[in-house]
């Protein structure tokens, strides 16, 4: 329901126009909240129904290919929820996502970053390629980023140095799990206040997510992200999220990327209710 304030909301931010491949990502947050309608509230293994938070759609800002205005149109709703997931939209919306939560706190340097993601994204410019290098020269510390899932023969070694370089920890696809991944980095978060989750859908197997532009075969499943999004949510500091690098358009007929981002959000909410 329309709120002004909420335990838990949504916000669309349709970025779309900086991507490196031509899409209509501006579409997404519409299919995501039709998706959202498939779903039942309850979720039978935690035994929660997630009516039991208020809820509250924010509904889409009103240019979100425009960083700097993005992240004041942002500052509302981050004040009116506890909980708060940016639906993209490509992946440059995490600079404002992040950058929006910094302003909120009043120091980017308390907060941590945690990215479900095939690739680094620390590419020159602006776009969908480069919002953890923007961050870090933002001055978010590079030692409280953590990437889960990154993709051999997905990032030039250029990059992967430029990584190591920031102080960046890196799981990649190979040495991911679930739980562990999750442990791992909410461990080297231990001494940041406030941490956001950037879930990029291409960290997935190109099967599960045809919409995902950069998707690449032998990526994680469909379950296994639902469950490092639960694990990582269950943490009382992990409150922001972005679900990123959708183009609806191009989805399969049965819409399953959008379904998986819409289920994301569900295991989000299932995740606080445990705490709220």
């Amino acid at each position: 329901k329309d709120a002004t304030s909420a335990d838990f909301a949504i916000i669309g931010v349709g970025a779309s126009k900086s991507a490196l491949t031509p899409n209509k990502a501006d579409s997404t947050p519409a299919a995501i909240r039709d998706a959202l309608l498939r779903y039942s509230t309850f979720n039978a293994t935690k035994n929660v129904d997630i009516t039991k938070l208020t809820a509250a759609d924010f509904g889409d800002v009103v240019n979100p290919d425009d960083q700097n205005k993005t992240i004041e149109d942002l500052q509302k709703p981050l004040a009116n929820s506890r909980t708060l997931i940016l639906l993209g939209g490509d992946n440059s919306i995490t600079y404002s996502g992040v950058m929006a939560l910094a302003k909120k706190i009043g120091n980017i340097s308390k907060i941590g970053l945690i990215t479900l993601d095939a690739h680094h994204d620390v590419r020159d410019g602006i776009s969908n390629g480069s919002p953890i290098r923007q961050l870090v020269e933002a001055k978010l510390p590079g030692n409280q980023i953590v990437q889960i899932g990154i993709s051999d023969y997905a990032n030039s070694k250029f990059y992967a140095d430029r990584v190591s370089k920031y102080g960046i920890h890196v799981i990649s696809r190979n040495e991911f799990d679930a739980k562990n991944s999750a442990k791992y980095a909410l461990t080297k978060l231990t001494g940041c206040e406030a941490i956001y989750l950037d879930i990029d859908i291409d960290v997935c197997d190109r099967s599960v997510v045809p919409a995902a532009p950069a998707a690449v075969p032998g990526g994680i499943s469909a379950n296994e992200l639902r469950q490092i999004v639960a694990n990582l949510a269950q943490d009382k500091r992990v409150n922001t999220f972005d679900i990123t690098e959708i183009d609806a358009s191009i989805d399969a007929t049965d819409g399953r990327t959008s379904r998986l981002a819409a289920l994301c959000i569900l295991e989000i909410a299932g995740a606080k209710c445990l705490d709220y």
